[in-house]
């Protein structure tokens, strides 16, 4: 079946005179003249049988559907400049992958690793880019996603990976020293903010009560919570895989208990098993597999076997 696609340089005309909200200054940014932008955006509006822009004496605005069709057009011609730089910037016989990985997961876990990656596999470019909610994987445009177990995976076969338990940490100047077994009650508990009632289900979790769980800073990301942590700004709950190196230095403390009842569990998203994927996608898992083989059991999922999300 044949595509129904404008031309690409009618669109690229409609798009300049969209964001610019005037003809003349299309013309001007991509060196044509004002009447050369108007027959291409006519042709479009014949091509699409729709009529983009009210035209009022020599001034042009565009309708409704004229603006929502101008941030799809952008956003299809964003995305088709972003990829065709991509692949000139390739070198000859090298490949790449897009991955969708959670941001903290990213900085604190599996780009600290990359570099083992990149030189077992030279001619492999990983590009990474964060993605906070489970999306649809298929036509997203990446190669597998790295993210949390969820339904959104319909179909995908997922690889579970490390398991995300809670564990407050501290700076060791918020606390004394000779008293480990301080109160959290005590003091000031920091916040993620996708998850308001953490501290409430860590504390329901570990047997605990706190009087008033929901008070405290709160942060986007668990990357930040962490830095606050470590300046003292009060006692974080974040997943002990993101911390460990910071633990062993002396960086923060951890005098309470995980929050085992609280933990959830990172997966490889992959579009098919491993078995049948080639190429750079299947090299990038099994490394990624044996990356979390070397992984201390208390963080490494229970059930390794892949799964298919139905």
């Amino acid at each position: 079946m044949r595509r129904k696609i404008p031309s690409s340089t009618a669109l690229i005309a409609f798009e300049a005179a969209a964001r610019h909200g005037s003809f003349a200054r299309a013309a001007e940014e991509l060196s044509l003249t004002e009447g050369a932008i108007s027959r291409q955006i006519g042709r479009l509006e014949s091509f699409l049988g729709v009529p983009l822009f009210e035209r009022v004496g020599n001034r042009v605005r565009l309708r409704p559907n004229g603006e929502r069709y101008a941030a799809q057009v952008r956003e299809s011609l964003e995305r088709l400049d972003r990829d065709s730089q991509y692949l000139m910037g390739q070198p000859e016989n090298a490949a790449s992958l897009d991955i969708a990985v959670t941001p903290t997961f990213a900085m604190r876990w599996l780009i600290p690793r990359m570099p083992a990656f990149t030189r077992a596999h030279p001619n492999i470019t990983v590009h990474l880019s964060q993605r906070i909610e489970p999306f649809v994987l298929a036509g997203s445009g990446f190669d597998a996603a790295v993210h949390f177990e969820h339904p959104a995976w319909a179909g995908m076969r997922t690889y579970p990976l490390l398991q995300e338990v809670l564990l407050p940490v501290c700076g060791p100047t918020l606390i004394k020293k000779e008293h480990r077994t301080v109160s959290l009650e005590t003091l000031p508990r920091l916040h993620r903010r996708q998850s308001p009632d953490a501290w409430q289900r860590y504390a329901e979790s570990v047997g605990i009560t706190l009087t008033n769980s929901a008070v405290g800073a709160r942060y986007d990301l668990h990357a930040m919570l962490i830095e606050a942590a470590l300046a003292g700004l009060g006692v974080a709950l974040v997943p002990r895989l993101y911390v460990e190196e910071e633990l062993e230095q002396g960086r923060l403390v951890a005098p309470w208990p995980q929050g085992e009842a609280v933990s959830k569990t990172f997966c490889l998203v992959l579009p098919e098993p491993i078995g049948l994927t080639t190429g750079p996608v299947k090299k990038f898992a099994q490394w990624l597999l044996a990356e979390v083989g070397k992984v201390g059991a208390a963080d490494v999922a229970c059930d390794t076997r892949p799964r298919l999300h139905e």
